[in-house]
């Protein structure tokens, strides 16, 4: 037996963006962006779009969400907005999970019961306690935040990954709109990208894998391999924004139903160490993981070798690995700040995690 399940109402394309008056409908929101979106131009564009229907804006969004500054943020928004029953996140993944952190009402209205929810020391919030809606306009294509429940948090001054799942922290509603894509840099290219291929590798090899979500993974897979590197030789050509931006939407559909694996649960701590970008922490690892997940499961491997055109397992481990490399991407752990002789220690610690466990070697 096998579901799958998602709620959140996708709209895609060039030029989506002009829906959103239609789905926050009545609704009052609050913007949550990141600091380049002012001179981008997308806040007065957001702001033309809802009028008065926009009760504030938050710029000051910093990569990989921290609950130093998350929790003035959430304490401020829900002082200030209280009365504010929508979120609009138009960003990349550190934005979206930041406003997924902010949907949540607390019962005084302060950060103390839900960094215990992070934590895991205390009873969940009730469902029927007025939490925010969100709608999530991703500028990455990467991250698959706006169509999973889950917000990553970080606490860099006790060297801790935490993570958000509740609910209603699914998105309401996903416009992914790739003329929003056009100006996103090089190097955040490349990394959102390759967190995307992550996403849909990670949900093959994954205990919970089912026949759509592998087919959705698949379809991710192929198109991303030969748009990115294309795109990032040519990053102005929309054609390729969206093909990426599709390719994306894939992978996060498939994984909000598999989870991530054991790449991601390798990554968290190199990013957290060392700040390597989430997207090359999570991917590096990927022809290594390839070659422990071979042979586990001879439909997985069908999967994977249709998914690279290859003959064989090493076949496909090679065009991986050529494929990262040639992106400038090095598949040596030590270039990550991981001796030769810790890896294989670090492989066992992260099967034992929480993401790790979905890893389909992990369960033999």
């Amino acid at each position: 037996m096998w579901t799958f399940y998602n709620p959140v109402d996708v709209h895609a394309g060039s030029g989506s963006v002009e829906t959103l008056p239609r789905l926050l409908g009545r609704r009052r929101a609050v913007l949550i962006t990141f600091p380049e979106a002012q001179a981008l131009g997308l806040v007065d564009h957001v702001r033309g779009l809802l009028g008065d229907r926009l009760a504030g804006v938050e710029t000051d969004v910093l990569p990989n969400p921290d609950v130093s500054w998350l929790a003035p943020m959430y304490e401020r928004l829900w002082r200030d907005h209280a009365d504010v029953d929508c979120i609009v996140a138009l960003g990349g993944g550190s934005v979206i999970d930041c406003a997924k952190v902010m949907l949540t009402r607390s019962g005084d209205g302060g950060f103390g019961e839900l960094l215990a929810l992070l934590e895991g020391t205390a009873h969940p919030v009730s469902s029927a306690g007025g939490h925010r809606r969100l709608l999530a306009i991703p500028t990455t294509a990467g991250t698959g935040s706006e169509v999973t429940p889950w917000a990553t948090v970080w606490d860099q001054a006790r060297k801790r990954k935490l993570s958000l799942h509740l609910p209603w922290t699914w998105p309401e509603a996903a416009i992914v709109d790739a003329d929003l894509m056009l100006t996103l840099p090089q190097a955040t290219t490349l990394a959102s990208g390759l967190d995307a291929l992550s996403h849909a590798l990670e949900s093959l090899w994954n205990i919970h894998r089912n026949p759509v979500s592998a087919s959705l993974a698949i379809s991710a897979v192929r198109s991303i391999v030969e748009t990115l590197p294309e795109l990032l030789s040519a990053p102005q050509r929309s054609d390729l924004r969206e093909r990426l931006a599709t390719a994306a939407l894939q992978a996060g559909l498939a994984f909000s139903n598999t989870r991530t694996a054991l790449a991601h649960s390798l990554s968290y701590d190199i990013t957290l160490r060392h700040g390597t970008p989430h997207g090359i922490a999570c991917s590096f690892s990927l022809p290594r993981i390839m070659q422990l997940a071979a042979g586990r499961d001879p439909a997985l491997d069908a999967l994977l070798l249709s998914a690279f055109g290859a003959r064989d397992m090493d076949e496909a481990v090679a065009l991986l690995s050529a494929f990262l490399e040639g992106l400038g991407v090095s598949i040596d752990p030590s270039a990550y700040g991981i001796a030769a002789a810790e890896w294989n220690e670090r492989i066992g610690q992260a099967m034992a995690g929480a993401r790790g466990r979905n890893f389909i070697a992990a369960a033999v």
